[in-house]
């Protein structure tokens, strides 16, 4: 397939999990693509090496290192921002500088990325942003940061697409529910407590999130804006 031959593309956080996914779906389906990591350098090394993609050190939680990034890379037909943490804990107890710092990557470098793209974008281009079901439901404690992180996307995005909208940018936010990656693997020790809450229970693939950003990414998806995409096994119905 080459669905977007001729297309260049950006993920921000691309070395490992949904974003080592999101990379080789675009490279697969005939796009130039570069990636972002910040401390997975050999996963980010390895991944270029076997895909053709660029990988770039940037790192998400230096506002002005992503928009350099952003900027630097030149017109974007498709700007994908996966880069993202988690932090748990009793919010009475977390550090106020972690919590920030999750705000900074997981709030503020969307936004900046998002723009900086649009100054450039062509026509038609596509913004998409990794959000979380965690956005819409947080059904254990210890969590609210990163559940207030996975909201303000949700207004990033319907704001964005009005903005954009006029020049055919699209907007869109995907949220998935628990996906099989390092940081939360299917056999991980609270797998039995999140399958309880869906209807399919098992944790999702990586590439079924890719598969749903190259849908919206395409041609198909033109009219599709400010949205919420949710693939999570129904965890937040």
């Amino acid at each position: 397939m080459a669905v977007f031959k001729g297309k260049t593309v950006l993920v921000l956080g691309g070395s490992r999990g949904i974003g080592a996914a999101i990379v080789k779906r675009f490279v697969s389906d005939g796009a130039a693509v570069t990636f972002t990591y910040a401390g997975s350098r050999e996963a980010a090394e390895q991944l270029a090496l076997e895909t053709g993609s660029t990988a770039v050190l940037t790192d998400s939680s230096d506002r002005d290192a992503v928009i350099a990034r952003v900027r630097d890379s030149g017109p974007l037909d498709v700007l994908v921002v996966n880069a993202g943490i988690v932090i748990f804990g009793d919010a009475l107890e977390l550090d106020p500088d972690a919590v920030d710092r999750l705000f900074q990557i997981n709030i503020h470098a969307p936004y900046h990325a998002a723009v900086e793209a649009a100054r450039q974008m062509p026509e038609g281009g596509r913004i998409i942003v990794i959000g979380s079901v965690n956005g819409d439901r947080m059904p254990v404690p210890g969590m609210a940061s990163y559940a207030v992180s996975k909201s303000a996307l949700q207004g990033l995005a319907r704001g964005l697409a009005r903005d954009f909208g006029p020049r055919g940018i699209t907007v869109n936010v995907v949220q998935p529910g628990p996906t099989d990656t390092d940081t939360n693997p299917a056999d991980g020790p609270m797998k039995d407590m999140m399958h309880s809450f869906m209807a399919i229970k098992r944790h999702g693939r990586p590439e079924e999130v890719a598969g749903m950003i190259a849908w919206l990414a395409g041609p198909e998806a033109g009219f599709v804006t400010g949205a919420l995409h949710t693939i999570d096994g129904a965890f937040g119905a």
